[in-house]
């Protein structure tokens, strides 16, 4: 994401994108890190030059990354609010945004084509390879995640936060653990954040690791 901000500070125009196909320094939401296997995965960063606030943008990018994944992959993949794709309950992918002066920084990590993953992350991570049993041409899983990067986040935010609780099963119904309570999610508010009902009534989360309550 440092060269994409280091772009956006040099007035590179909305859509640039910077892509690796493997980090040395991936990062991940709340300053996790994110484990990137040498040509295993996609990793891009995208300068977004739009309106609107963040939440309903990185919801958007869940939702295009999510269709990415299902298109190329001819996987049905879920949505873990705000923005990790899931499958199996194993995350496939993830969306940071962070905000670059005048611009949104928008970084994307898929695990495409990684064979194994560090024994910490190996009940929480995996990749389309493993969940196939084939190998993915990295240039159409790009062109496809930047196409749709770039579709969804110039829909109305009503539109975005109908069509993600379309598309997650976290959206609404799921019993979920986050931030030390758990409760059953009751959708989205109008900012794109997720409402969950407790004991002690609805609770609006706004941040924080949501998990599922089996």
């Amino acid at each position: 994401m440092k060269d994409a901000t280091a772009l956006a500070a040099q007035g590179a125009p909305h859509g640039t994108a910077v892509v690796a196909e493997s980090q040395s320094a991936g990062i991940g939401r709340h300053g996790h890190t994110w484990h990137s296997d040498d040509l295993g995965g996609l990793y891009l960063s995208i300068i977004l030059r739009i309106p609107g606030a963040a939440p309903s943008v990185t919801l958007a990018l869940g939702l295009a990354v999510q269709e990415a994944v299902d298109e190329v992959a001819g996987v049905a993949s879920d949505l873990r609010w705000p923005n990790d794709v899931m499958i199996s309950e194993r995350k496939v992918a993830g969306i940071l945004v962070q905000m670059a002066d005048d611009a949104l920084i928008a970084g994307i990590g898929v695990n495409a084509n990684q064979l194994t993953f560090p024994p910490e992350l190996r009940g929480t991570a995996t990749s389309l390879r493993l969940e196939t049993g084939r190998t993915f041409d990295m240039e159409t899983l790009l062109q496809r995640v930047l196409t749709l990067s770039l579709h969804y986040t110039q829909l109305s935010r009503a539109a975005i936060l109908r069509r993600f609780e379309e598309c997650s099963s976290y959206a609404r119904g799921k019993s979920v653990e986050v931030e030390s309570m758990t409760g059953v999610t009751a959708g989205l508010d109008a900012d794109g954040f997720l409402l969950v009902r407790t004991p002690n009534g609805i609770r609006t989360i706004t941040a924080g690791g949501v998990r599922p309550v089996f």
